[in-house]
């Protein structure tokens, strides 16, 4: 693939993908991650699964009991949850953590599974609309401004005050794939935060969309965060695929998406027993050398 983006310009960050399932010792996972100095704990948004818990309230007791680690929802579910409430939610946790948090928002998927919790089936271009509106919504919101307003086919605000404003410029980080949700992103949003699917190379057509609709509305694409869910495992044998491998090959792997795909920060998800110490203590040290 031709190099789209060049190597990022930010220190290279990574983290943990937590699942929320209630049986296991989340708190405590979350802990391990800041002790092992990662930077970030990305946990999904399911509010339908009977065996996790509920991210945000989860969030908030992470926040809450970490010091330096940074969370946030990997991604939002927005057909569950009104932006309002999503951008107070943030700005408070934002706020209480001293700045340390970020908010990754989705269109929504698994319609069925929202259907049955109440919420609305929106098609493809709907779902899209109804991002765009919400992040308006979420800024309005934070602005701390009085008298909002906007008269949306989704949402609407009429009259309300915003407010509290966080501590931090809290980032949007959409989970895009298809190329009207890139041209979104790279128009509106502050970050793009995909799941790995398949090999190195199935990126390189979202990148070069992405870069596209970045230069398209008058933005540098280096300037648009890009952070990178990857499932894998690391091991001590031979190579069975991008991300399951031998440490070497994760190191070269991750370099390589920083310097030809411009990623800056990646986030872990491995949970069999070890794999977290791993990524910490083996991979990232050598992938930091290695970009140095």
């Amino acid at each position: 693939m031709t190099d789209t983006s060049a190597a990022s310009p930010r220190e290279v960050r990574f983290g943990y993908f937590l699942v929320p399932n209630a049986v296991d010792p989340l708190l405590e996972t979350a802990h391990r991650v800041e002790s092992l100095s990662l930077d970030y704990v990305g946990i999904q948004d399911h509010p339908y699964q009977g065996r996790y818990v509920e991210t945000w309230t989860l969030m908030a007791m992470i926040a809450a009991t970490t010091t330096t680690l940074r969370v946030f929802p990997d991604v939002a579910n927005l057909p569950l949850r009104r932006p309002a409430l999503i951008a107070k939610a943030a700005a408070t946790i934002d706020l209480l953590s001293g700045g340390r948090f970020d908010l990754g928002l989705g269109a929504g998927a698994f319609w069925e599974a929202i259907e049955a919790y109440g919420g609305s089936r929106r098609g493809p271009g709907e779902s899209l609309d109804a991002l765009e509106e919400a992040i308006t919504v979420i800024r309005k919101v934070w602005s701390g401004e009085r008298n909002l307003r906007l008269d949306g086919v989704h949402y609407r605000l009429a009259g309300a005050r915003g407010g509290p404003v966080p501590a931090h410029p809290i980032g949007i980080w959409l989970g895009a794939y298809g190329p009207r949700a890139l041209a979104l992103t790279g128009r509106v949003a502050d970050g793009w935060v995909p799941s790995l699917r398949g090999g190195i190379l199935d990126l390189g057509p979202m990148v070069q969309r992405l870069d596209d609709a970045t230069s398209a509305a008058s933005r540098r694409p280096p300037d648009l965060r890009r952070i990178l869910n990857i499932s894998g495992r690391i091991t001590d044998g031979r190579s069975e695929g991008a991300f399951d491998g031998p440490v070497d090959q994760w190191v070269a792997g991750l370099s390589e998406l920083v310097v030809a795909y411009g990623f800056d920060t990646f986030l872990f998800w491995g949970e069999a027993d070890g794999q977290l110490e791993r990524f910490a203590t083996e991979v990232v040290p050598r992938t930091r050398e290695q970009l140095a």
